[in-house]
């Protein structure tokens, strides 16, 4: 089985979108989407630096953005509409944080226009809720989740992100980080400030949560078309109406990769391919999840390879059932 998954935020990098916009169709689409949501989507992607991109109401945007575009040139047909290229559907989706709005998308809850919509409101809501307070996020490596968990609580800090594979990811004021570096858990080897503007999926973005819920009454989901694996806690969502309250609930509640991860050994995923800008998620399947083939898609270059890795999934597929 071949899971499909969508980084979160931090994973741009100025000029990402540059190669892809080459692609035909690929600059069209994109000026179709900076048009509704009112972003220049392609100067963000191509032109601009890493502190304008750092932007929550620009990074959110050009994730969900760049994880369509790429798909698309993948030939991955996924939402309720491509019923051509359905040998090249993944089994699972599944995306972290701002990646879920992605992974709906591939799965048919939503469509481009309403996964663009529903972002560039999180983005912009987000970045009102941490302008409140200064805050961030870093990322801890090593360290035992029961053991690393209690410490940060004790220091008032949200593990917002347990990534599994030796990774969480503290979210508090700038006070509480700094007193994390001089105060690591057991076992944590090295604490990385990331390059996010506000402590997100704690309660400091609990003013988000009521923006998005507007945002969110305008749109009508469908049920997902392939197995959707859940932030919240790993489970597969079987309505497009439950996908779409977790969607909105997610923004002030911890990411829990780690049993999204889980999950994709339970339903004996076999291949997992990350849409551009990938690379986080991969490392973090190479490390938890032995003996998946991983792909990250971080430019076009990378699209024979993707294609081959889903090919020969879907042989082995075919094989194993008619076995």
């Amino acid at each position: 089985m071949l899971v499909l998954v969508a980084p979160g935020q931090g994973a741009q990098t100025p000029g990402f979108l540059t190669p892809w916009l080459e692609l035909p169709g690929a600059a069209d689409r994109l000026g179709t989407w900076s048009d509704a949501i009112g972003l220049d989507l392609a100067h963000y992607g191509t032109k601009a630096d890493a502190d304008a991109i750092r932007d929550t109401a620009v990074a959110q945007p050009l994730l969900v953005a760049a994880g369509l575009l790429s798909a698309a040139a993948l030939g991955t047909q996924t939402s309720a509409a491509d019923a051509a290229g359905a040998d090249l559907a993944p089994g699972a989706v599944a995306g972290h944080s701002v990646g879920e709005i992605t992974a709906a998308a591939f799965a048919g809850v939503l469509d481009d226009a309403a996964a663009l919509s529903l972002v560039r409101r999180r983005g912009l809501a987000m970045a009102e809720a941490a302008a409140i307070t200064e805050t961030g996020m870093s990322a801890l490596l090593g360290g035992a989740p029961e053991t690393t968990i209690p410490h940060l609580e004790k220091l008032g800090l949200t593990p917002a992100n347990v990534n599994g594979a030796g990774q969480i990811v503290a979210a508090g004021t700038l006070e509480q980080l700094a007193a994390l570096n001089e105060d690591k858990p057991e076992g944590v080897r090295k604490v990385i400030a990331l390059k996010v503007a506000g402590a997100f999926h704690t309660h400091h973005m609990a003013p988000a949560v009521d923006a998005l819920a507007k945002a969110a009454e305008a749109l009508t989901p469908a049920d997902p078309k392939v197995t959707y694996v859940s932030n919240k806690d790993g489970q597969a969502v079987a309505t497009g109406s439950e996908v779409l309250s977790r969607l909105v609930g997610q923004v002030a509640n911890p990411v829990r990769w780690d049993l999204c991860m889980e999950t994709f050994k339970e339903l004996g995923v076999t291949a997992l391919v990350e849409v551009c800008p990938g690379g986080t998620l991969t490392g973090l399947a190479k490390r938890a999840l032995p003996g998946v083939k991983t792909l990250a898609l971080k430019t076009p270059d990378d699209l024979d390879a993707a294609r081959e890795l889903i090919a020969e999934t879907a042989t082995s597929a075919a094989d194993a059932a008619g076995a």
